[in-house]
């Protein structure tokens, strides 16, 4: 079991290092795109890489997000009951998210399919959208397997 958090731990890793690539290079390009629109040269596209990369951004970044539990929690009720309430509670939880989550995964699947074969691209710099559909995607599946693995955790006492 062990083996198996660490590979779901590293690959949530691998993802959250690609958002921070992403951040960086949004953060680049929109500095960069300022001060050459201050310099009245532009960079054609700068509005479609944004939001491209700003998907990545949040879709890539929410199974690390989620492994740390660096999210909000608003369990100030639910820390009042025993351990083991607190437990259940917490595997229901994870079970109805991870449904979402895959449930998520799946409709962008189909979602991606549907933009290549119609084969839609942005409007500047007609880049494909397919690609980012399937990217979050796929860290969608992850984000259910992190789920999984709390699960895990829970059972086996290692929640914090």
């Amino acid at each position: 079991m062990k083996g198996f958090l660490g590979q779901i731990f590293r690959l949530s890793r691998l993802l959250n290092t690609i958002a921070g690539i992403a951040l960086t290079f949004m953060m680049l390009l929109t500095v960069s795109d300022v001060i050459l629109r201050f310099l009245r040269r532009p960079i054609v596209g700068t509005y479609e890489l944004v939001a491209f990369s700003g998907a990545v951004v949040i879709g890539f970044a929410l199974p690390y997000t989620s492994w740390l539990r660096g999210h909000i929690f608003v369990d100030f009720l639910i820390s009042r009951f025993p351990k083991i309430i607190r437990n259940i509670f917490n595997i229901a939880t994870r079970f109805l998210a991870i449904c979402l989550f895959l449930l998520i995964g799946w409709n962008l699947f189909l979602y991606g399919k549907d933009l290549y074969r119609s084969g839609e691209v942005s409007l500047t710099l007609q880049m494909p959208f397919y690609p980012v559909a399937y990217g979050i995607g796929v860290s969608c599946f992850i984000q259910s397997l992190v789920l999984f693995c709390d699960i895990l955790k829970i059972i086996g006492e290692k929640y914090e």
